[in-house]
């Protein structure tokens, strides 16, 4: 790493560095030394840029809605009404594809705020916003705004559980239709195969 990069970069650095490792391990299961090799500093830098893991996961977390939001604001790119919820839903079910760390770090930013009240308060405002981003970039109605946010965590369900599903309004119907494959398939014993198809 080069010895002129400013604080700024390196903390970047660490937090999407953070993003790659925590979206695969966990909190728990991801070690700050993991971390620090991937920036290409040592666990003590890292820790100068931040000075506890929590600290460095919160930040994460933090990022991981950031980026959420810019994902929604691009697709909407000046569309209003059901045009910006279509164009928002359609890069929501691209995410899988295009991003799947994005989703799979947003699932264990939920995972650790079940038991961590920083965290906790941290999804409280995150997602209150990400309500009022979607409803100020589309102009939709509280119950549009809800299936919409339903709809973005059936996406990250189905990509935690490598459910195929189409985007957009083809959503419910290939879930349906995936379920509908899997009748009778009760347990794992039932379907010992691989995951999804």
């Amino acid at each position: 790493m080069s010895p002129r990069m400013s604080l700024g970069a390196r903390r970047e650095l660490a937090v999407r560095a953070a993003m790659a490792e925590f979206a695969y391990g966990g909190y728990d299961g991801t070690s700050t030394w993991t971390i620090a090799e991937r920036v290409g500093v040592s666990q003590p830098y890292l820790f100068r840029l931040f000075p506890t893991k929590h600290a460095l996961f919160l930040a994460a977390a933090e990022r991981c809605f950031d980026e959420i939001e810019d994902v929604l604001r691009r697709a909407a790119g000046g569309r209003h009404g059901e045009d910006a919820v279509a164009a928002m839903a359609e890069a929501y079910g691209r995410l899988p594809l295009d991003d799947p760390d994005l989703l799979r770090m947003q699932l264990k930013v939920h995972a650790v705020a079940v038991r961590d009240e920083e965290f906790g308060r941290l999804g409280h405002i995150r997602w209150a916003r990400l309500w009022r981003v979607v409803g100020d970039l589309s102009g939709a109605d509280p119950a549009e705004i809800a299936r919409f946010l339903a709809a973005g965590l059936l996406v990250n369900v189905a990509a935690a559980f490598d459910v195929p599903h189409g985007t957009g309004q083809d959503l419910a119907r290939s879930t349906a239709d995936w379920a509908e494959r899997l009748r009778g398939v009760e347990t794992l014993a039932d379907h010992p195969g691989e995951r999804g198809r």
